[in-house]
């Protein structure tokens, strides 16, 4: 599976990079961890002064003393543990959430520095199951591992107060409880394990999940909803096995530990009964006895807690798989260089795995072409010619294998993150609309644009009379709005509009277009962008006849160079395009 592969490819990490560890937890939610750190070990106190307040009691009514004194102190016991329980219970989900909250934001930012391309070993799917399961998982370690210290705390005062009240007392205990700790070590590096295949096993399953979504109208279209199900459903007897084993798992590690505390506290008690009968301890001694015997077995009987513990090291491990694949570093340069917005690609290669292989495919394959500044290039070639991937090197959505690009000289590896957003902007065939209303998604690649710089950005690309005829208009918001292909792909022209770049990127931005309407986009860019440079993924006729330079890709590199009149003389070239386009395209 993809997964697995995945897993293997990232190398094993070390430290809290995940941000979820003591030191993390402080800084993020120092109210809830200090919490949390006080009210465990005052839990843990509570826990371990009750056998005492209760054979004090006990031992004040037998002597026939007054047990006003020791039933306050009781009392006090008694509240100081509930005290504790309830701040435990308010603290402890805080700051998982608060955990949680910072880790899937983290995640979040890495995949999308990430982006696509060599350093993004990761599918859709497998992103949503490591920020919805790995990330919460991840973010319990501080609850479950302070919740497991304290029951082993509580559990190693229990034997220390057996050998207090007598040696023999703690022999007893030990002999039975060396076994037990073997049965919970062997259980955690199990539990651990099988967690890890269980979220691995489920991140495929999301996976194929997600890639049915996208592609649910194609699954209509043809058809094919019960092969697509089993398709998806693959991995589901691997996630059975998994969610099994580990339920066994816990079943036999909870039955051993039932099995032996019964003998364990029935040694104490018959060496307590012993040492009673012989004069060697007093009543209350033998209640006391009991209750810390039961208090040193707790750490045994804490299974669901080291199953949390272990819910935790697997969620770390996954989220750190993904922590650990090192975005692209960007550069310190914070000011364009001088120039118009001249692209230059030099030997620039792209390779991508092959599906099921092992083997590389070449995507580009040493691409030296200059973009003039201030024209407008489009890229033409039969699908899988690299168009997209050339146009994304521009703006660093993916990075290349080999060569580097160049925007008016400066290799853009050495811009600023926010300047080479000023220097490349782009838009998709399939744009999202990201913002609260219309107008804050058309400025949302550049904060405090103002209402003029949206709105003629909007008439330029023939969106601002839809936008207007809408229930609010700018105002709208864009939850739950429903326009069409074209509106939408109108809007995220206009949001590219908006940042103002020295380049401007359109992949496939006017496909879902009429030709007309089109068209006279590429007029109004013409005429208000002149001088600004834009290289256009062309697909249609229509977008490459309105180019001043076409270059045709074929196979991953340039096949030639020419205006679209000059190349459409090639039948090659012609056969790039469909029948309908062809016929527009040569009128022209």
């Amino acid at each position: 599976m993809a997964d697995v592969a995945i897993a293997t490819q990232v190398a094993p990490t070390r430290g809290d990079r995940t941000g979820t560890g003591v030191r993390a937890a402080l800084r993020t939610a120092p109210g809830p961890t200090l919490t949390l750190a006080l009210a465990v070990p005052a839990g843990s106190i509570a826990a371990l002064l009750l056998p005492a307040a209760v054979a004090g009691s006990v031992d004040a009514v037998v002597r026939g003393d007054s047990a006003s004194g020791p039933t306050l102190r009781l009392v006090a016991v008694l509240v100081l543990g509930l005290l504790a329980g309830v701040l435990t219970e308010m603290a402890g989900p805080g700051l998982a959430a608060e955990l949680t909250a910072r880790l899937r934001r983290r995640l979040a930012v890495r995949i999308t520095d990430l982006g696509i391309g060599a350093r993004n070993p990761f599918a859709a799917g497998d992103v949503v199951s490591r920020l919805v399961g790995a990330a919460p998982d991840a973010a319990g370690s501080v609850p479950a591992l302070l919740g497991t210290l304290g029951a082993l705390v509580t559990s190693l005062g229990g034997i220390v107060a057996l050998a207090l009240i007598d040696p023999w007392l703690a022999v007893g205990f030990v002999g039975g409880l060396v076994p037990g700790l073997l049965v919970v070590r062997l259980f955690m590096d199990r539990a651990t394990d099988l967690f890890t295949r269980y979220q691995v096993e489920q991140s495929g399953l999301a996976a194929r999940l997600g890639d049915a979504l996208a592609g649910a109208r194609t699954i209509r279209a043809c058809g094919t909803h019960d092969r697509e199900i089993a398709r998806v459903l693959a991995p589901l007897p691997g996630l059975s096995a998994a969610g099994h084993s580990l339920w066994r798992a816990q079943r036999n590690a909870v039955a051993q530990v039932l099995l032996l505390a019964p003998m364990v506290e029935l040694t104490v008690l018959s060496t307590a009964g012993w040492l009673l009968a012989d004069g060697r301890i007093p009543p209350g001694q033998l209640v006391a006895a009991a209750g810390y015997a039961a208090l040193g077995l707790g750490f045994l009987e804490q299974v669901e807690a080291l199953v949390a513990v272990a819910h935790a090291r697997a969620g770390r491990v996954r989220a750190d798989e993904l922590l650990a694949v090192e975005p692209a570093g960007y550069g310190t340069a914070r000011t364009l260089p001088p120039g118009r917005g001249e692209l230059t690609f030099r030997g620039v290669c792209v390779r991508v795995p092959e599906p099921g292989r092992d083997a590389l495919r070449v995507v580009l394959d040493g691409i030296d072409l200059t973009v003039p500044a201030g024209a407008c290039v489009a890229l033409v070639g039969a699908s899988g010619s690299g168009k997209s991937t050339l146009a994304a090197l521009a703006g660093r959505l993916r990075e290349p294998d080999e060569g580097e690009v160049l925007l008016d000289g400066l290799p853009v590896t050495r811009l600023a993150r926010g300047e080479l957003r000023r220097g490349v902007a782009y838009a998709f065939p399939r744009p999202v609309l990201v913002g609260a209303d219309v107008a804050g998604a058309l400025a949302y690649g550049r904060t405090g644009a103002s209402a003029q710089t949206v709105t003629r950005a909007a008439e330029m690309a023939f969106a601002d009379d839809f936008v207007r005829r809408l229930p609010a208009g700018y105002a709208t918001r864009t939850e739950g709005l429903a326009l069409s292909g074209g509106e939408v792909q109108r809007l995220g022209l206009a949001r590219a509009l908006v940042q103002d770049a020295r380049v401007l990127v359109l992949d496939d931005a006017t496909g879902g277009l009429d030709t007309v309407t089109e068209h006279r986009i590429h007029e109004a860019f013409r005429t208000g962008l002149a001088g600004r440079t834009r290289l256009v993924v062309a697909h249609r006729a229509v977008a490459a006849a309105d180019a001043d330079l076409v270059v045709w890709l074929d196979a991953g590199r340039v096949r030639a160079l020419g205006t679209h009149a000059e190349l459409w003389s090639d039948p090659a070239y012609r056969a790039v395009f469909t029948t309908n386009d062809a016929s527009s395209g040569q009128s022209r």
